[in-house]
């Protein structure tokens, strides 16, 4: 976990994990819609195509935190639009959450790298200016989660 001296914008995190499949098959999962679970809104998989989505969560302390959502008790929703694309390499996306809390207010920029790795690829997760109001240690569960999430769907 990095944080900038003021402690209040521009922290990050960094997670990895290598998921027992192809980079194609990687960076395909997060171009299909149909792979992702939660209400999608929104999805435009193009640079600069904008994408919104809420995800439920069935029991508020299974969330990151174990408090619950950024929207509301059991929900968090998020827009966002893609950065750059780079087939089978990286996916970088900003997004904002949907709160009336200032400390979830500010955008968050997400990089997804892909590389070859024994077995799989690499894939490793970049959090930058993670609003002030998400512990950073809850984002890296977070981001954990989803890299879990990924495996179990492409394994």
């Amino acid at each position: 976990m990095d944080k900038n001296p003021d402690g209040l914008q521009g922290a990050s995190t960094r997670v990895s994990r290598v998921i027992k499949a192809p980079r194609k098959a990687v960076y395909g999962a997060f171009l299909d819609p149909d792979a992702m679970t939660g209400h999608i809104h929104t999805f435009e998989p193009r640079e600069g195509g904008r994408f919104r989505m809420s995800l439920t969560y069935q029991n508020p302390e299974d969330s990151p935190g174990g408090r619950g959502g950024k929207t509301s008790e059991d929900m968090d929703t998020f827009e966002g639009k893609f950065v750059e694309l780079i087939p089978d390499e990286k996916i970088v996306w900003v997004t904002e959450f949907e709160s009336q809390e200032p400390g979830f207010a500010g955008e968050m920029r997400i990089t997804w790298s892909l590389a070859d790795a024994n077995g799989g690829t690499q894939v490793t997760v970049l959090c930058e200016n993670i609003p002030q109001g998400i512990r950073l240690e809850d984002n890296e569960a977070g981001s954990r989660s989803s890299l879990h999430k990924l495996a179990v769907l492409l394994e």
